[in-house]
């Protein structure tokens, strides 16, 4: 009996419905990347980053999350070995949407940030190396990617550390920290742009279809950065402040400038990671589509059908909605205490580093960029500023991720084989 053509409508009904709470999951859960330090340094209420990360996450998913999508993140495991038995490449990525979804809603529910990418990932792994073979997974790829658990916070970590000393350097360390601000706050926005400007193009409009070489995309990013940098001098300028005013009112005004700053990074992360990890719910869907629409062939890339982008966006804005909050309580409150000027730290940090990742093709998770950032300014204030007992937490949860994510699939994976008889 061939499995694929007996039941292809309800093998596609059942991809959709758990790649959308897999998408639901990632609202719930990663998104808080995007807005817990706005919220955490009040810059914006919980109520107004739900509402912006909706509407940039919505944004960048479905208008950036791409014509194509790659069937198999990240190229972790041989379609070969699917080529003779098309149904457990099928039965696997739903097995692995399904997994991926639980482990997020209950990572989401206890407030731990984990990464979106690495669980659909071992949810992956799981079913090809225990349901089909050990050697149909690209174990390199796998090692690589466990190895950047150490690498990319490190990397955002030493970014904040640094903007977070230089602000309080050139800034609040001095006599007149007002008009210190009014000096050097324009070069923060400029770079500020730039990195934007980075993210967008490298992460954002090559799923749209607008494609730069390497060379204009940053002459392009360089000039953004100057008129950012530019247009922060003229506004700047332009605020009046009462000078007799005594130093923390000298202090409250620099950190609303940085509140901005702040809100603007925010934005575009949030539409830079709606357009890359829609597709960590989307490419096994598309797997499924495409093997099953094919009658069993297995390609490496598959075009998206009409349906299938808003499944994930809507996922991502409903979760976030309904449990984005406990997530975000985490980043912005619960490791240290951040302030406009620490948040915007951790914000510029963490977008620089998505651009070094994915410059240099460093696998990297959004989360654990983000919290290795905010760890990053709490160091620069001594790790006295560090909540201990949570960063504790969150590193068990990014130790476990992948093999929760490997178990449920696991068992999901043969549920499904028995309940279609294979």
């Amino acid at each position: 009996m061939d499995i694929i053509s007996t039941y292809n409508l309800t093998l596609i009904l059942m991809a959709a419905a758990f790649a959308f709470f897999m998408a639901w999951g990632i609202g719930a859960n990663d998104v808080a990347n995007a807005m817990g330090t706005s919220v955490g340094s009040k810059a914006l209420t919980i109520k107004q980053a739900i509402i912006v990360a909706m509407i940039f996450e919505f944004a960048g998913a479905y208008l950036a999350g791409g014509e194509v999508t790659s069937t198999i993140r990240k190229g972790i495991i041989d379609s070969a070995y699917f080529v003779d038995a098309p149904e457990l490449l099928v039965f696997g990525m739903i097995g692995a949407l399904l997994a991926a979804g639980f482990w997020l809603l209950i990572a989401s529910y206890l407030g731990w940030p984990v990464s979106t990418t690495h669980s659909i990932i071992g949810a992956i792994v799981g079913f090809a190396a225990v349901g089909v073979s050990p050697e149909s997974v690209e174990w390199s790829k796998v090692l690589g990617i466990v190895g950047s658990w150490v690498v990319t916070p490190m990397i955002a970590g030493l970014i904040a550390y640094f903007i977070f000393i230089s602000a309080q350097k050139l800034i609040f360390d001095r006599e007149n920290p007002l008009d210190m601000a009014k000096r050097y706050v324009p070069f923060y926005m400029a770079l500020t742009g730039f990195v934007i400007a980075l993210v967008t193009i490298k992460k954002g409009l090559k799923h749209v279809g607008v494609q730069f070489t390497t060379f204009d995309g940053i002459a392009l990013a360089i000039a953004i950065g100057v008129v950012v940098g530019i247009i922060g001098k003229i506004m700047i300028s332009r605020l009046r402040f009462d000078p007799s005013a005594d130093k923390d009112m000298h202090y409250t005004n620099v950190e609303k400038v940085f509140a901005v700053l702040m809100v603007v990074t925010a934005c575009a992360m949030a539409f830079a990671h709606g357009s890359n990890d829609v597709a960590n719910a989307i490419g096994p869907l598309a797997a499924v589509v495409s093997v099953v629409q094919s009658g069993g062939e297995i390609s490496s890339k598959a075009a998206l059908a009409w349906w299938v982008l808003p499944v994930g966006a809507i996922g991502i804005v409903l979760g976030l909605a309904m449990l984005g909050k406990r997530v975000i309580a985490t980043i912005g409150k619960g490791i240290t205490h951040l302030t406009p000027s620490r948040g915007f730290a951790a914000e510029l940090a963490a977008a620089s580093t998505v651009v070094i990742a994915s410059g240099t093709g460093l696998p990297i998770s959004t989360t654990q960029t983000l919290v290795g950032a905010v760890l990053g300014v709490g160091m620069a204030r001594g790790i006295a500023a560090l909540n201990l007992g949570v960063v504790r937490n969150i590193v068990v949860s990014w130790v476990v991720t992948l093999p929760a994510g490997a178990i449920m699939s696991i068992i999901f994976f043969f549920i499904l084989k028995a309940a279609f008889g294979v």
